[in-house]
């Protein structure tokens, strides 16, 4: 009992459970939507760039844009910028679901329209990260972050498992319009809660203001480190699962039955690796732990790549999974403590750039490479590079692994 208190520490308050709930259900929408518009696109295009470019479309806005959201979610209640951003998502979605009814979908429908949800993410993504602090207290922030990772992949094992429902029982359209619809939890989640964050009045112009951010970045000994690493984790980590259509359809010989079985066994080794952070959340050097992690990602992540053995890839996936949101969890939590209230929509945004940053990059150079070389090689060397990472920062950012 102490234990499961203990893990689920951050669901004793009101504000902080509303809004994971909101946040789940619309992850399950999105995630339904991931799988299905993955697929799309491999069937539409037939060319695995295409899954890169509509990942880099999907994630650059926010690379470009989330400092000016990190301002707005200081200088705005945070609240009405998520509500914003959340309904430029359900009409994308909506807009998309209709496109794919009608028969009149194109791959250029698809690649815009991520773009503009990505845009809307580059507001609404620092809004979000600098709410979760003010619903509880600080000392229970690295659990409440840990959470919210369960949050988000337990969405990433219930979504695709009811995207495949809708796909072959109803139709793939069905799998945009339910995404739209899950965005209204969201928006009645944010009407219920309470924050305790009312920003200051600031007469300071928007590139003040960010100066005034990277001005605190770089008087945090190990925030410049901590914005680096979450950049080349995500750039290198992510492609893994970009492509795991390819690995479905080519390597194992299976349609969407198949891709949806690889997002399942990610999601839960994913939801293990968020319940280890959880639990433990008050434990000691988790800098080093979390170079720890990420060598064991490259490991599995190589062995994943040359597997064609279902059951050997599947344990791969599930520990690598658990490993890459160990060390999410782990590298947001230290950046969110270090950072104070009034600056945290912008150090926040920083943060995103960085980890949200490396996506699309990562996505769209090894879609490139993809193509040459085949997805096993390219992920292979992504993996290699991991290893080589974590063995960099070891000794050569000690105040990362110190913390």
């Amino acid at each position: 009992m102490a234990l499961l208190q203990r893990t689920f520490k951050a669901f004793h308050y009101r504000d902080f459970r509303l809004m994971w709930i909101g946040a789940c259900v619309s992850t399950i929408g999105t995630w339904m939507q991931t799988q299905a518009q993955n697929w799309l696109v491999l069937e539409i295009s037939g060319n695995p760039f295409y899954l890169g470019l509509d990942a880099f479309l999907g994630q650059i806005p926010i690379f470009l844009f989330t400092l000016v959201g990190g301002v707005v979610a200081d200088r705005l209640d945070r609240r009405h910028v998520l509500m914003g951003s959340q309904v430029i998502q359900l009409t994308c979605a909506f807009t998309l679901a209709l496109l794919i009814s009608y028969g009149k979908v194109h791959i250029w429908h698809i690649l815009s329209l991520s773009f503009l949800v990505g845009t809307a993410q580059a507001f609404g993504g620092p809004a979000y990260s600098a709410l979760i602090p003010t619903l509880v207290g600080k000392e229970d922030l690295p659990n409440a972050i840990a959470l919210n990772s369960i949050q988000f992949n337990l969405a990433r094992m219930i979504g695709p498992a009811i995207g495949l429902l809708a796909m072959t029982k109803i139709s793939t359209a069905w799998c945009f319009y339910l995404n739209g619809f899950s965005y209204l939890a969201v928006i009645a989640t944010l009407i219920m809660a309470r924050t305790s964050f009312t920003p200051k009045p600031s007469q300071t112009s928007v590139m003040e203001s960010m100066k005034q951010g990277f001005g605190f970045i770089r008087g945090q000994s190990a925030m410049g480190s901590l914005i680096v690493l979450a950049f080349l984790m995500t750039m290198l980590g992510i492609p893994v699962l970009t492509f795991l259509p390819v690995f479905a359809r080519d390597i194992f010989k299976q349609g969407p039955d198949g891709y949806t079985m690889l997002l399942e066994v990610a999601g839960g080794g994913s939801i293990v690796g968020a319940l280890l952070v959880a639990t433990f959340h008050h434990m000691s050097h988790k800098g080093r732990l979390a170079m720890v992690n990420l060598m064991v990602l490259g490991v599995c992540v190589i062995g994943f790549s040359f597997s064609t053995n279902r059951l050997v890839s599947y344990g791969l996936l599930f520990v690598g999974s658990a490993a890459l949101i160990s060390v999410f969890a782990l590298i947001n939590s230290l950046v969110q403590t270090i950072t104070t209230d009034e600056m945290r929509g912008r150090v926040m945004s920083v943060y995103n750039m960085a980890f949200r940053g490396g996506m699309p990059f990562g996505s769209l150079v090894s879609g490139k490479f993809v193509k040459d070389f085949g997805a096993p090689v390219v992920v292979a060397v992504n993996g290699f590079l991991l290893i080589m990472l974590a063995l960099w920062f070891m000794p050569a950012r000690k105040k990362v692994t110190e913390l």
